[in-house]
């Protein structure tokens, strides 16, 4: 997500901004952010899924995000951390096959490919990470590293 709202044409960059990993679109959602008339189906249907709601939680031991994908397979996520520490989570979802008998009455369920990307803090131990699927709930568990606690040393006073 950018700062800029998509107002200004809708275009987000692909380039990696450290700043724009994750950050609130307060445009997101209005009337007038996003004309879908001008767009293709096949753009809205992967923009209805890149939306993806993934939330983060910090323990005393771990980083946990817990990121809802109902209907997908665990083989159709992908959960990398990417050099420089950043946790990128994957996917795609299939669109239904269409029958030639079939007649549609609403499609609310989206597809297409979803990917969100998340800067690890310092304290995460990159090469520890976990991650389990269960009922469509993909978590993922980044360990901690333990803070050493500054060693202190008592001087005695002479004199």
């Amino acid at each position: 997500m950018a700062l800029i709202p998509s107002i200004f044409g809708g275009r987000r960059s692909n380039v990696f901004d450290p700043f724009s990993l994750d950050v609130w679109d307060p445009f997101e959602g209005f009337p007038f952010s996003s004309s879908l008339a001008n767009v293709p189906s096949s753009a809205r249907e992967t923009s209805a899924f890149a939306n993806t709601r993934i939330d983060w939680k910090e323990t005393p031991e771990a980083h946990i995000f817990k990121a809802d994908l109902p209907g997908i397979k665990k083989e159709e996520v992908k959960v990398e951390v990417e050099e420089g520490g950043v946790l990128q989570i994957s996917g795609e979802r299939s669109k239904e096959q269409e029958e030639k008998n079939d007649k549609w009455h609403r499609i609310e369920r989206s597809s297409g490919k979803f990917l969100r990307r998340f800067r690890l803090p310092e304290n995460a131990k990159e090469g520890e990470v976990k991650a389990s699927m269960e009922n469509g709930v993909l978590t993922v568990t980044v360990p901690k590293m333990e803070v050493k606690k500054p060693e202190i040393k008592t001087i005695d006073i002479s004199g």
